[in-house]
């Protein structure tokens, strides 16, 4: 299996869109960034999740990264002529869709093993990108890409209808009761898992609005009228969620339908700048270190998960005596050194950011890419 995933690829391969590949890799920076602090005690508010209803930038990060894995869908099928041999592009999606379900229970389980966890967690990341790729996926083979704005509105309304019987607190909400039920003790948190299994229904949306997008720009190309198209469509879709927010909160933990539609629209404004400034007019120096994450973007993920985890494993003793984890050492070593903690807490994610993105632009330059 490992050979199959990591290939690399030939000079001759299918041309993209490096806004595309840019806007994947900022969006993966961004995920290490928020996910990696030097210490979780002292972080700046924008870099860590709003703690129930409301948003900030660290909330905008997964659905940004779903909405692009609908972009490329949409043009990957097209690459493909789905239409054609739709039965083997569907097993390819459902492939793909059980490898990442697969990583995310290992990195799960790598996670309580190695941290004594107190209850294996079923869900994550990685599983909800897994559940998006095959669902969003089968719309889009069994009605093509003009059926994802339908199918999503219908996801959207229906999740509200669901939720808005009840309660919206982290306990009593329907996502909730949905993942206690048929999950158990086996949840990030207690009550409640941010990645369950109910609130996985507006991510599709966000994966099929998404590949809404893609297929816009299939059609038009990579011209300043698509530009303008994803950009007048994405600012709709945010005054959307911000109004539909009014009623119906924006929550990153339950993806309500007001959060999956801002956020798709901020990331249609963010793919529309980056249409035009790198793909119309052609100013793309700058992008180099984002396109190397944004072709491995699966691969950073989980490669800089595991490099956390060893840090966080391993166990040295300082001249104080102490023991504490290699990481926190690290931190304390050299970057704890600020009036303000959570600058050098910032700066030790910028710098562990900043390997990863050598080791992919090591990869990037000899054509190597895990393809999942």
């Amino acid at each position: 299996a490992r050979a199959r995933y990591s290939v690399r690829i030939p000079t001759e391969a299918a041309p993209r869109l490096d806004s595309i590949d840019a806007l994947r890799g900022i969006t993966i920076a961004g995920m290490i960034v928020v996910n990696d602090p030097g210490t979780w005690s002292a972080v700046y508010p924008p870099l860590e999740h709003a703690a129930w209803h409301g948003w900030t930038y660290t909330d905008t990060i997964f659905p940004f990264f779903l909405f692009l894995v609908g972009v490329s869908m949409a043009l990957s099928f097209a690459r493909r002529d789905a239409l054609a041999n739709p039965g083997a592009v569907f097993r390819h999606v459902a492939v793909r869709a059980a490898v990442l379900v697969g990583l995310g229970l290992v990195l799960n389980g790598l996670s309580f093993i190695v941290f004594h966890g107190e209850r294996f967690r079923f869900a994550g990341v990685l599983q909800r990108i897994g559940l998006c790729v095959l669902l969003a996926g089968a719309v889009v083979l069994r009605g093509s890409a003009r059926a994802a704005v339908p199918v999503a509105a219908t996801l959207l309304l229906g999740y509200w209808a669901l939720l808005s019987s009840g309660p919206l607190d982290p306990a009593g909400n329907l996502a909730a009761r949905v993942d206690r039920a048929v999950l158990g003790r086996h949840t990030w948190k207690p009550d409640y898992d941010p990645e369950g299994l109910l609130s996985t229904l507006p991510a599709v949306a966000t994966t099929l609005l998404g590949a809404a997008a893609g297929e816009r720009l299939r059609r038009l190309g990579a011209t300043p009228q698509a530009a303008r198209d994803l950009f007048t469509a994405g600012t709709g879709a945010a005054v959307l969620g911000l109004l539909w927010g009014r009623v119906f909160p924006v929550n990153k933990s339950l993806w309500t339908s007001s959060y999956a539609v801002l956020t798709a629209g901020l990331a249609a404004i963010a793919l529309a700048a980056l249409v035009w400034v790198v793909d119309v007019r052609g100013v793309r120096r700058w992008t180099a270190p984002f396109l190397w994450l944004g072709r491995n973007a699966i691969g950073a993920f989980v490669l800089s998960t595991l490099g956390a985890m060893a840090l966080l494993a391993v166990r040295v003793t300082g001249a104080d005596g102490k023991s504490r984890s290699l990481w926190n050492a690290i931190y304390r070593a050299a970057f704890d050194r600020f009036a303000d903690p959570r600058l050098g807490s910032l700066l030790f994610a910028l710098v562990y950011l900043a390997l990863w993105t050598a080791v992919f632009g090591i990869l990037y330059r000899r054509r190597i890419f895990l393809k999942i």
